[in-house]
């Protein structure tokens, strides 16, 4: 069995070498599954240090890159050295380094890959979450498409002061969700720094009395004609009014005009109003991200 001789860590990506070393894995396994080895939130959390980013070494090469803290194991093996045994010797340390075989820990799969799937059951794991991607075309008939909006409630784009008011109503919509729900202002001001951010693609809802009652936060990474459903909320005393479909059709048209041919979204698989909406919007699945747990031992 392969032995992966050490991990070299960084506090972050700061180091331009060994970030282009970290990228280029994560890159060219993205190229060959056709996801994301790490999802944003990682990649927030490493760029803020609150979890390290990890190289796999064996020899010279650059085996597979994790991302390790708080609880959560990231990891990815370089399609070159898939079938070598490298994950399990990965695991194996990444586990000493988070507290040890007895630690708490989680850990996503993305794609839902079937190594990842029997790795996981092999060290103990069990599958909690399942994350769906959907997606879709966009065209013409998208720009044009008028949302139904009740009486007094206008649609408006989001400004700096919104933001408290923003963060408190998000915190209220997914108060059960463990990572969107726990969003703070300086979350929402770390996303607002990234270069995809347009004040204009968070698109509020507001009532007669200016209150925000639900948004539709969109995403269009630069130089991509695939635009994201980022997070869409309604307030609980105003869901089942039709506003959430208000929303969405609202966000398509501003993807259009952004000059998108395609859009996708993820949503938990277990939330049935809002992936009946989506697939009432013609929406399809694209893959799945499982995020597994396992327990102290």
């Amino acid at each position: 069995m392969a032995n992966v001789s050490f991990t070299l860590s960084a506090p972050d990506l700061s180091d331009s070498a060994f970030a282009a070393r970290f990228h280029d894995v994560a890159d060219v396994a993205a190229h060959t599954d056709g996801y994301r080895p790490f999802n944003e939130q990682a990649m927030l959390d490493v760029r803020s240090g609150r979890r390290a980013p990890q190289l796999l070494i064996e020899g010279e090469d650059a085996v597979g890159a994790a991302i390790l803290g708080g609880g959560e194991i990231d990891l990815v093996v370089h399609p070159r050295y898939r079938g070598r045994g490298h994950a399990g010797n990965a695991l194996r340390r990444l586990f000493a380094a988070e507290g040890g075989m007895s630690a708490e820990l989680t850990a996503w799969a993305h794609g839902d890959h079937p190594a990842a799937r029997a790795l996981a059951l092999r060290f103990g794991f069990s599958a909690t979450r399942t994350l769906l991607q959907l997606e879709r075309p966009l065209g013409d008939a998208d720009a044009t498409a008028t949302p139904v909006l009740a009486a007094g409630v206008e649609i408006s784009s989001f400004a700096d002061a919104d933001g408290p008011e923003w963060v408190r109503l998000n915190a209220l919509i997914f108060q059960a969700h463990p990572e969107q729900g726990a969003l703070t202002e300086a979350d929402l001001a770390d996303r607002q720094a990234e270069p995809w951010f347009d004040a204009g693609d968070l698109l509020l809802a507001r009532d007669t009395t200016g209150r925000i009652v639900g948004y539709n936060w969109l995403k269009v990474e630069p130089g991509l004609h695939t635009g994201e459903i980022y997070v869409l909320g309604v307030h609980p005393d105003s869901a089942g009014a039709g506003l959430g479909r208000a929303l969405m059709l609202a966000g398509l048209a501003r993807l259009r005009e952004r000059g998108c041919d395609s859009v996708e979204l993820y949503v938990e698989g277990e939330s049935t109003g809002p992936v009946q909406l989506y697939r009432s919007l013609g929406f399809t699945d694209r893959t799945a991200d499982v995020q597994y747990h396992r327990g102290p031992r």
